[in-house]
């Protein structure tokens, strides 16, 4: 089986309501798509974070595809090795396009599940995380109350067994939020993400000031390393990052200051789903946490995460998904009951696009360019 043709789209969808953290306000998601089409008649689809510019990084790895087998995953991810060096997350987000799309194209191949193609599953259903942000509160005077009764109706409607904040840089008011919330979930993991919004005094005051909460972690109060190395000297809420190790290199470093506790995979961060593997190995091998970031997946993302998750005991919290969030999808519809997603069924990621909805979206993007917040 080889590769015959491989083709991108770029898609804007809507988000049900703006999204709010503390660097940026999206009201939609630019996601790139991936085809391979095969001699035997097997397509691989793949789906992966950023738009215009990740998809001309994917167009310049096209012609070396053609006539390979996607099997061949290792000799691909070799051969493509310095393309993160020279373009960064966008790099890693290519590659981890094409990467899924093989996997598709192999689970559809053998007539197996990516899951089962990576070790079969221990779980059926994925939790995932109830998201909460300012914008969320509807302009309210009391933002805390008003929060904290949002996240509840979430939760009571939802079934979710997580609740995160995107924090912001208003830390006293982000500690006071995650009091109202606390309060009106007693029952519910609690995590907050300022995304490195903080100091290292602030994040180090603030986590004083929250440990009486119980938080599930703390998620990237501060930025690098070294100032996490800091802040966990000093708090005793576990350190959860997804921007301070975001690549092997600096896993070691993070390890040998004692600077995290729970280190948020991404396969489209990371390159590909055997990298994150890799990374849930490195984990397990080193006692620490592990769970998934969510960069704004559609269906098929989604799947690929999942198809992870199902297949990685250490991937045992609930993961951060904004899939929930979006007003559609190019892909039939994962099922979520109770706040977990279940595993599509199926061969290859076990989801069925939707030409009509991705030609639609993909008409979008090209009328409005890239969605940059």
């Amino acid at each position: 089986m080889k590769i015959t043709d491989v083709d991108v789209w770029v898609v804007n969808l809507p988000l049900t309501s703006p999204f709010t953290s503390s660097f940026e306000t999206k009201t939609g998601e630019t996601r790139t798509v991936v085809r391979i089409r095969t001699d035997s008649g097997i397509e691989g689809w793949g789906e992966t974070m950023w738009g215009r510019p990740v998809a001309a990084i994917i167009a310049t790895m096209a012609d070396g595809l053609i006539g390979t087998s996607p099997f061949a995953l290792e000799a691909f991810h070799r051969k493509q090795h310095m393309v993160p060096f020279f373009h960064g997350y966008l790099g890693y987000a290519a590659i981890a396009a094409i990467d899924v799309a093989c996997w598709d194209a192999m689970g559809k191949a053998t007539g197996q599940a990516v899951t089962d193609l990576l070790g079969g599953s221990v779980r059926e259903e994925v939790p995932i995380t109830a998201l909460i942000t300012r914008a969320d509160a509807g302009g309210a005077q009391d933002l805390p109350r008003a929060l904290a009764e949002h996240a509840a109706k979430i939760v009571a409607e939802g079934g979710f067994s997580a609740v995160k904040l995107k924090g912001t840089t208003d830390v006293e008011g982000d500690v006071a939020i995650m009091r109202a919330l606390r309060a009106a979930l007693p029952g519910v993991n609690l995590r907050v993400d300022p995304n490195a919004a903080w100091s290292v005094p602030d994040s180090i005051r603030a986590g004083i000031a929250l440990e009486e909460l119980d938080l599930e972690y703390l998620e990237d109060p501060c930025t690098g390393i070294e100032g996490m190395s800091q802040v966990r000297a000093k708090v005793r809420i576990p350190l959860c990052t997804n921007m301070c190790v975001v690549r092997f290199e600096e896993f070691a470093p993070a390890v040998r200051l004692n600077a995290v506790d729970v280190i948020h995979g991404d396969v489209y961060k990371w390159g590909g789903i055997s990298a994150t593997k890799a990374l849930a190995a490195h984990c397990e091998t080193f006692g620490l946490g592990m769970n998934l970031h969510s960069g704004g997946e559609l269906g098929i993302a989604t799947a690929a995460h999942l198809a992870v998750v199902a297949s990685t005991p250490v991937l045992s919290r609930a993961i951060d998904s904004m899939y929930y969030l979006h007003a559609d999808d190019i892909v039939q519809p994962l099922n979520l009951t109770e706040g977990r997603l279940r595993l599509p069924e199926g061969p290859g990621l076990g989801v069925t696009v939707d030409m009509d909805k991705l030609s639609h979206y993909a008409a979008v993007n090209e009328r409005d360019g890239d969605l940059t917040g």
